[in-house]
């Protein structure tokens, strides 16, 4: 993707050579990855689980058949399965069955997981 800085933005590029941008030139390309989506909306899944989660409607929808009838046989564990699941719906812990991504507008509320392993780049803070 191409990154055009606003007008009148000022950057020292790794020589020190300061540049100002005028806004139609591009200042430096942005690889971004793809998601595997099959049909499943954020929104959708929400509104499912916020209206009739207690009915398991979020779990059908998402192809979780079987989570879906024990929430809708036990009236959403009377109340705190329905409201558990709302949150882990909202957060994006729980997503489709199959494995892909919900369907989200660009700039929408995704949420991105930061994981820290031993191959983490870790810099130093220096105190003033």
């Amino acid at each position: 993707v191409q990154c055009l800085p606003a007008p009148n933005i000022s950057c020292k590029d790794h020589l020190g050579i300061e540049k100002v941008f005028t806004g139609n030139e591009v200042g430096f390309y942005k690889p971004i990855a793809c998601r595997n989506v099959n049909g499943y909306s954020y929104k959708v899944a929400v509104a499912l689980s916020l209206f009739l989660g207690w009915l398991g409607a979020d779990r059908f929808y998402l192809g979780y058949p079987a989570l879906g009838l024990l929430k809708f046989c036990t009236v959403g564990f009377c109340g705190i399965g329905s409201l558990i699941d709302f949150i882990l719906i909202s957060m994006q812990i729980v997503g489709p069955s199959d494995g892909s991504s919900y369907i989200i507008d660009y700039y929408g509320a995704r949420l991105t997981r930061l994981t820290i392993t031993n191959a983490t780049f870790r810099k130093m803070q220096t105190y003033p």
